[in-house]
């Protein structure tokens, strides 16, 4: 398998090096026009930049904030580099996508050798209709992220960060990555009415899939939007909220279109509009009024009015000399214009209306055996079922399907789906051989039964297994982890609430008693405030730190609990040997531990640490500006870190005492590395440096715990725990 796919991958790499060679000899003489496209995007880009866009862009990120707020927020550079580069990256990868087509199509010629180049051109009129269609789309995002969104995000996040007691001191590399960004998220979301209907109407994705799936689509919608947007529901919210209107009106779109596909032979104009002769005339004397009544009753003042919230300068054109004509003539035409437009739309609508009654619902698969989900289906339904609906099983797929009903614990289901798999498999061999060699089958089906099922049941019965081998420990994992099944709702509920308080308790302002509360215990020599400042780089860093430390928080106050719904499965699988009342002294010990730690370096480690590096700091004269997350992250592994290296030897002594003996613990010392390095990479700052400093003290303190326990248990010969009676 791995050498056929080594081969594939080999070939595909060769075919498209051949291809890559190809489009360059065959584009070979108009390279200079596609370089100097490359070119005008770069030039372009890089002086647009520095003449207007970054003036636009502060000018956005004001826009909604308190006077007070916006004299606060500041975009620095952080190296002399920094604002020449970014407009570089920025020019490059402009200039390469606007060069980009013009390489393809110079390059034509060696796609359509190779087969990627359509054989029948597509008319020009579709192909623009298409391009205008993503370019008007791309821009009505883009808008809404700088008419509304970002000017809604900027005041809130920098409010969020002076209320904590920071300077919103943005990096004009994060500042600008964090917009363009969000800009291309936009653009991006804008696309998804082409994009469906496009797929819809070529039935690449069937129409059906996505109306029925769109509980799926929500949520990744709302995945998309934690990803794109500061960790806040409201901003989450805001970002959410257009993509999942356009979802709608492009699933609406995609219905009207596959409709009028299907039954294209059907429309017929005329007994469309005869039909619904009312809806027609309704809706032209409705659009002429609607546009009448726009004009009397102040409809160009509230335009104004929006506008004028929003930044823009423009406003709604008077009537007065509108098409060279007096204000009640040019009324009269436009209440013309709009009836006539609205009747259009009346009699698009009628005619949809008729050619859906004729086409009928719109399902998937009515009548076809093929379109049978095995999975819905009992076991009597599997039995009854077609041939067709097992005929496109992989393996694969029918040993996931068995599964599940094993799962669900309905033995009978899953026998059942493997062997009507097993039939269609002889069904499609027989088929492939001509309809030779079919009296064996029953036996062969007999033996392809037995292996499948004997696969399948083998990892569930209680036979003898090497408890020491690579499935012992997925054994233990698993086990472990179905025992907490039942009690998910209580480990997520701690956890949810606990990460809930923490976030809320720091961003009322929990943040900047911590920060004032530690400046107190420094010298008054290193704590003046032209010295020693703390800003915020990125929009959303102390959003983001506090959602980190939250998390942090959540999961320590969660694992008592989990130890404790977990330690039956823990005692049965040989692992401690205690009673579960065992778990209160853990957690007894454990936050004796963490606070004893805590106070230590609160009041004498990170004190002396901080004091020491800002001296040293100061007494060369520098300004400090420390960041969020690094100023905090140092107060945390100054503080919390001495409870946590205080009780890692503690643990050890409670994992012996409960049974887990002394060679076991030295002996996975390089799992508890790579947990710990898991540990370091998730909740410390961004950086290999920071990871390792973390790390390092980490398996310090462990050695130190085995070094301890060594001495306990006299050299591994007697642990903690009372020998196990039979």
């Amino acid at each position: 398998m791995s050498s056929a796919l080594d081969g594939d991958t080999r070939r595909a790499l060769d075919e498209g090096r051949e291809t890559a060679g190809a489009m360059l000899r065959a584009a070979q003489k108009d390279l200079q026009k596609v370089f100097i496209v490359f070119l005008v995007g770069f030039l372009g880009t890089f002086y647009a930049l520095r003449l207007y866009v970054w003036g636009f862009l502060k000018a956005i990120t004001r826009q909604n904030m308190q006077q007070t707020i916006s004299e606060e927020v500041q975009i620095i550079a952080q190296t002399p580099f920094d604002v020449v580069l970014l407009q570089a990256k920025i020019g490059m990868v402009t200039g390469l996508i606007v060069a980009a087509p013009v390489f393809i199509y110079f390059s034509r010629d060696a796609l359509r050798e190779r087969g990627y180049w359509p054989e029948s051109p597509v008319p020009r009129w579709k192909l623009a209709l298409v391009v205008g269609g993503m370019v008007a789309l791309f821009a009505l995002g883009v808008a809404y992220g700088y008419l509304f969104f970002f000017p809604i995000t900027f005041a809130f996040l920098a409010q969020s960060t002076v209320n904590i007691g920071f300077a919103p001191t943005y990096s004009i590399v994060k500042w600008a990555q964090f917009m363009f960004l969000l800009t291309v998220s936009f653009g991006l979301a804008s696309q998804l009415p082409l994009a469906m209907t496009l797929l819809s109407y070529t039935e690449i994705v069937p129409y059906e899939t996505f109306r029925d799936q769109w509980r799926y689509a929500v949520v990744a919608i709302f995945l998309a939007g934690a990803l794109f947007t500061p960790p806040e529901p409201f901003t989450q919210i805001l970002w959410a909220i257009p993509v999942l209107t356009l979802y709608g009106f492009s699933l609406y779109l995609s219905k009207v279109l596959v409709t009028a596909r299907r039954g294209s032979e059907r429309i017929d104009v005329r007994a469309g509009v005869s039909k619904r002769w009312n809806v027609v005339a309704g809706a032209g004397v409705l659009g002429g009024a609607a546009v009448y009544l726009f004009y009397t009753v102040g409809g160009p003042a509230a335009v104004d009015g929006a506008l004028r919230l929003a930044g823009s300068d423009y406003r709604f054109p008077a009537l007065d000399g509108m098409l060279g004509l007096p204000a009640q003539s040019a009324l009269l035409l436009l209440a013309v214009l709009g009836g006539l437009v609205f009747l259009v739309l009346g009699v698009c609508y009628a005619v949809y209306k008729d050619l859906e009654e004729s086409v009928g619902p719109l399902e998937r698969g009515v009548g076809d055996p093929s379109s049978i989900d095995v999975r819905e289906l009992d076991t009597a339904g599997v039995r009854a079922a077609p041939p067709e609906a097992f005929a496109d099983l992989s393996e694969e797929e029918a040993m996931a399907i068995a599964g599940d009903a094993l799962d669900e614990g309905d033995n009978e289901r899953a026998q059942a789906v493997l062997d009507r798999f097993d039939e269609a498999e002889a069904t499609r061999e027989a088929e492939e051989q001509g309809g030779e060699g079919t009296d064996d089958e029953p036996g062969e089906l007999e033996d392809r039964a037995t292996r499948a099922g004997g696969t399948l049941f083998e990892g569930l019965t209680d036979g003898e297994t090497d408890e020491d081998d690579i499935g012992g420990y997925y054994k233990d994992i698993s086990f472990i982890v179905e025992s907490l099944t039942s009690k998910t709702f209580w480990i997520v509920g701690v956890f949810m609430t606990t990460m809930a308080l923490a976030f809320t308790a720091l961003y009322v302002g929990g943040l900047r008693v911590v920060y004032e509360q530690f400046l107190s215990r420094l010298p008054a020599q290193v704590t003046p405030d032209e010295v020693l400042n703390v800003v915020a780089l990125h929009p959303m860093e102390a959003l983001l730190f506090m959602v980190k430390f939250s998390v942090l928080v959540g999961a320590i106050v969660t694992l008592p609990l989990v130890a404790f719904f977990a330690w039956p499965a823990l005692r049965e699988r040989n692992i401690v040997r205690r009673r579960r009342r065992t778990v209160f002294l853990w957690t007894g010990s454990l936050v004796g531990g963490l606070l004893g730690g805590f106070v230590l370096g609160y009041f004498y480690v990170a004190p002396a640490v901080i004091s020491w590096l800002v001296n040293d700091a100061v007494q060369s004269n520098m300004i400090i500006s420390y960041r969020i997350t690094d100023f905090f992250w140092l107060i945390f592994f100054t503080t919390g870190g001495i409870g946590i290296l205080a009780d890692i030897p503690i643990l050890l002594l409670l994992l012996n005492g409960s049974g887990v003996s002394y060679q076991s613990l030295r002996g996975r010392w390089r799992e508890v590395t790579v947990g710990v390095l898991a540990f370091a990479a998730v909740f410390t700052p961004a950086g290999i440096l920071t990871m390792f400093l973390v790390t390092i003290p980490l398996m310090a303190a462990y050695g130190i715990g085995l070094g301890l326990l060594f001495v306990v248990t006299f050299g591994g010969r007697r642990n903690l725990a009372p020998a196990r009676t039979t």
